[in-house]
């Protein structure tokens, strides 16, 4: 499947509803427990999702068509979520997650991006020379990984009480950030 935008758009305006229908209301049991020292729990995935959404995707699609690859992206912080999460509940935490979501789609499709500026080059920290369409279409992909995450973090509660049927369970058995 060659990228998309409308595509991107569509999965990207999906995220905020799909983890509100999974997560709100459940136990804690299920929301803030993860899978180990240095793994993140349901919750840290919701701050993670708004602390991208805030500093990382449209920053870097602006410095792209702003800049090219004269000004490198800034590296992220994959646990600049923990203070977007202090102090507030995760029915909190949703809701803001939706807000920032829509406001970063409205921004994107404000945009009105051509073919020629989704083929244009940025310059990612590690990974060198990106384009705006391969930074776009990661930004739907990390959204299910991280909806994938979450529900190996629920999951992984139940790996024991499961017993031999973990053999059949593949989401048990995927490591992800875990491995």
């Amino acid at each position: 499947m060659n990228h998309d935008l409308g595509n991107t758009v569509a999965l990207l305006a999906r995220t905020p509803a799909a983890l509100d229908g999974l997560l709100r209301g459940l136990p804690e049991a299920w929301t803030h427990r993860n899978e180990g020292e240095g793994t993140f729990t349901a919750v840290d995935v919701i701050g993670h999702l708004i602390y991208a959404d805030r500093v990382d995707w449209m920053p870097r699609a602006s410095l792209i068509l702003e800049h090219g690859e004269n000004k490198p992206f800034e590296p992220f912080d994959r646990w600049g979520h923990v203070e977007e999460c202090r102090g507030r509940t995760l029915p909190q935490l949703l809701d803001e997650f939706a807000r920032v979501r829509a406001g970063c789609l409205d921004d994107l499709c404000a945009l009105n991006l051509t073919p020629s500026q989704l083929e244009l080059h940025g310059r990612h920290p590690s990974l060198g020379s990106v384009t705006l369409s391969e930074l776009l279409a990661t930004w739907a992909a990390h959204d299910l990984t991280h909806l994938h995450q979450v529900s190996r973090i629920m999951a992984y509660q139940y790996r024991e009480e499961v017993g031999p049927f973990g053999a059949f369970l593949g989401v048990l058995k995927c490591e992800g950030h875990s491995g």
